[in-house]
């Protein structure tokens, strides 16, 4: 022989054969020197220790004796069984032909059973012979045999397929194959389902089962799950692949890898025979040597849900996918110095459809509004780097019709006009100083501007509703502009929050690109570091004991910070489509009405989904939630804005701040101007200017020092109030803002009791002096932003009373302008 063990062990070989001839059988040289003297051994001790057990005595060495028998009774046994499969498979062999025996014929490989031996058939015809060989199922027809690795074979003995009249039958499930077994007697069926059990058993375990018929209590069923690697060849989506893990019932189901020989692979959770779950997915790109990796939610053998795609043309989709193309909300982002741009919003069939954001980077320009089949379609609002702002009409990326230019000196044009903001037609362009040309405008070349109208010089200064004019209330309605966020959240609590879906509807816990390569050889998303739990079937447990205002607002507060938590990330999500509209290019001071009514609506939306999210779990503990009344709708707004909103604002403060002092930014000049002019007076001074009345004037905190004159002395009056009002640019909260007001006030009416040395009520005349003198030493720079952000996101039960006055006061502070003049 050839092997490497008759080369190693040859003298030894030849010491053991030295009696036999040339002439004599190699085989029985071999069993005559290496098997039987074991099988006599085995054979003489038997009734050696069968007449020892006869004579010992009941005891523990009789029971060792007794053990002994046993055992060797089985060994014999195995032998036996043995020999016999090695003598079957030889007259196999010998009888099976040529062509069979060469590609059949394994020395390691031994026949189990054979269906001319015990008689059984398949389905169909599809065979004449059927083999058990210890590690494959064959089916020969003709001159031809199909085999199947018995590690991915499963027996089914309760098929639902109706055998023939007097015949019973096994169904046998192979990864492209499912074919039956039938027998026309039951005991012979009950064989071959035995037989083929214990070889798929003894397949997988890698290992023939000892004593033969098992160990006691060791089932015969194989287990139904298994990790293996299989090359698929049939046709179908699979077809040339080589799958490598986890397998149930014939079809992949579990983890695992296909990789297909053109080098697309696939790694991820399968669930009967599909891509099912978070998977993993590189497409090789055919004009590159570059790929498209997708890591994204699979349902049935197609891409569903939230995904990310990092493109071989360096641009990323982070969305959501329906049936393998982008569906719903999604970010498109290139990240090439070629062309850079950015899209936010909703996709349909793989096409930008519907409400989103564009921005090109190159143009410094960013456009809001409709979109169809991938073109600016519909409603838009284009706003540009330089401050230009401009609404039009759009029809397949080209403008129509006129629109409204706002122009950023104030001025303001209706009409039509070009790409590169050219006028031309018939127009009206109203000036900031309150003159209006209305007439028909022309731009030819080498000649500039040129207009034929009507020139109207009457008019005072234009009003501020022109000037600051507020686009796209009416456009983009605000309940339709996010719609495709709405619409996944609203999905998963509809679908009962199960906790396999969550990432699928809500998005990945990781948010980086970094996190998630990272996270691909575990392949599922990791949960982060976070110290609360935050398993849906937690959160719906704590929701409904979290009922008071004030575990709500804590549990909330939480739960919105989280990154984990289905509201944490739907804020996420929020914060993602505002930043992509108002920050950087979109902070336009003629965009803050459509911002200001999109956080509050966010704030709607929150409370709505949490609501949802609590009916949910009082349903799930038989607890019937509270039906809708009358004033529901009132109610959720006063919720969202009271509870909601002061938890949500500061991820959209500083983008909705900006816009605030954008829109204020010429009273807030003045303003200051009139503060720099007052800082320079004295406190009594100023005191005195603003005619606030002597007996009220704090001169005990007007402390001396030495060569210093009591007319001189600044900072000092009324010290405590000045402190407590710049603590206002310190929160973000409107209640937050409102209390501090109000402690200011406080402050003014405890100083003004010290100096008259009795509880002082001040009346109104009173109060708005000393309020004002307050407002001049705190220095707010951009107050006139701050009253307005406070009046339009605060609690509307707080409207009205002292906060009312307050801020009425406050809006005041224009007398300061007169200073300034």
């Amino acid at each position: 022989s050839y092997s490497e063990a008759w080369k190693h062990h040859k003298t030894v070989l030849k010491q053991f054969l030295a009696g036999f001839t040339s002439e004599t059988s190699m085989s029985l040289a071999l069993y005559t020197v290496l098997h039987k003297p074991l099988r006599d051994h085995i054979e003489q001790y038997i009734p050696l220790l069968t007449k020892l057990n006869e004579v010992l005595k009941e005891g523990s060495e009789k029971d060792v004796v007794t053990s002994a028998i046993k055992e060797y009774v089985k060994l014999e046994s195995f032998i036996h069984q043995v020999l016999d499969e090695a003598c079957f498979t030889k007259s196999l062999w010998e009888s099976l032909g040529c062509k069979f025996t060469d590609m059949l014929c394994v020395p390691e490989r031994r026949l189990l059973e054979d269906s001319k031996n015990l008689h059984i058939s398949a389905s169909t015809n599809r065979s004449d012979r059927i083999l058990l060989f210890d590690d494959v199922l064959v089916l020969i027809q003709g001159n031809s045999f199909q085999s199947f690795d018995l590690k991915l074979v499963w027996v089914d003995e309760n098929c639902s397929e109706k055998s023939a009249p007097g015949l019973y039958g096994l169904r046998i499930i192979t990864p492209e194959e499912t074919f039956f077994l039938s027998a026309k007697d039951l005991q012979i069926k009950a064989v071959w389902q035995w037989k083929l059990n214990q070889a798929v058993r003894q397949a997988l375990n890698g290992k023939r089962d000892f004593p033969l018929w098992g160990q006691t209590g060791e089932g015969s069923e194989p287990p139904s799950c298994r990790f293996f690697t299989y090359v698929f060849r049939l046709e179908g989506k699979f077809k040339s692949a080589s799958y490598e893990g986890e397998w149930h019932e014939g079809k992949p189901h579990g983890k695992g890898t296909l990789k297909w020989r053109d080098g697309r692979n696939h790694v991820g959770d399968f669930k009967e025979g599909l891509e099912h779950g978070f998977g993993i997915c590189l497409v090789p790109r055919r004009s590159q040597d570059r790929y498209d990796c997708y890591k994204c939610h699979w349902y049935e053998g197609k891409m569903r849900g939230y995904g990310i795609c990092e493109y071989g043309n360096d641009m990323v989709y982070k969305g959501y996918f329906k049936e393998n193309v982008r569906q719903g909300f999604g970010i498109l982002e290139n990240l090439s110095a070629e062309n850079p741009f950015k899209y936010t919003g909703q996709w349909e069939n793989d096409k930008k459809n519907g409400y989103g954001v564009w921005e090109d980077k190159d143009r410094g320009e960013r456009y809001i509004g409709t979109w169809l089949n991938d073109h600016k379609h519909g409603q838009g609002i284009v706003v540009t780097q330089s401050g230009v702002c401009y609404q039009r009409t759009f029809h397949a990326d080209k403008m129509v019709g006129s629109g409204i230019l706002l122009l950023e000196d104030d001025s303001v044009y209706e009409g039509n006009f070009t790409e590169d903001l050219t006028f031309v037609g018939k127009g009206k362009l109203s000036f900031a100083n309150g003159f209006v040309l209305e007439g028909t405008f022309t731009n030819k070349l080498g000649q500039g501007l040129q207009t034929h109208g009507i020139l109207n010089t009457s008019n005072e200064q234009l009003d501020d509703r022109i000037t600051k004019a507020q686009l796209g209330l009416e456009e983009f309605p605000v309940e339709k502009r996010w719609k495709g966020i709405y619409d996944q959240f609203l999905e998963f609590i509809h679908s009962g929050c199960k906790e396999e879906t969550e990432e699928s509807f809500t998005g990945f816990h990781i948010q980086t690109s970094k996190e998630l390569r990272k996270s691909q050889e575990y392949l599922f998303c990791q949960r982060g570091t976070e110290d609360v739990s935050w398993k849906i079937e937690d959160i719906l447990e704590e929701l409904v004991q979290h009922q008071g205002l004030e575990s709500l607002q804590s549990y909330l507060e939480k739960a919105l910070k989280s990154s984990l938590h289905p509201l944490g990330k739907l804020l996420k999500a929020l914060t993602i489509a505002f930043q992509a509209t108002y920050s950087g290019i979109g902070a336009n001071r003629h965009l803050l009405t459509m911002a200001q009514e999109e956080v509050k609506y966010y704030a709607k939306k929150i409370w709505e989904f949490y609501q949802g999210l609590l009916h949910l779990a009082l349903e799930q503990k038989g607890q019937l939630p509270a039906k809708c009344v009358d004033g529901e709708t009132r109610y959720v707004d006063q919720k969202a804005c009271s509870v909601v909103l002061p938890l949500i604002l500061p991820c959209f403060y500083p983008e909705l701040f900006m816009l605030y002092m954008l829109y204020h930014e010429r009273e807030d000049d003045l303003y200051c101007q009139g503060i720099v002019d007052l800082s320079l007076f004295p406190d009594i001074k100023l005191l005195e200017f603003l005619d606030v009345q002597k007996h009220l004037w704090p001169l005990k905190d007007l402390t001396l020092t030495t060569n210093q004159r009591r007319s001189l002395i600044k900072d000092k009056c009324f010290l405590s109030a000045t402190e407590c009002l710049q603590k206002l640019i310190t929160t973000v909260d409107p209640r937050e803002k409102l209390v501090i007001l109000q402690k200011t006030y406080e402050e003014i009416e405890s100083t003004v009791s010290r100096v008259v040395e009795k509880d002082y009520k001040l009346p109104m005349d009173d109060l708005l002096p000393l309020l004002m003198y307050v407002v001049s030493r705190a220095k707010i720079q951009h107050l006139g932003a701050e009253i307005h952000l406070i009046r339009d996101l605060m609690d509307p039960t707080n409207q009205g009373g002292l906060y009312d006055f307050l801020l009425t006061a406050l809006e005041v502070r224009k007398c300061f302008r007169v200073t300034a003049a």
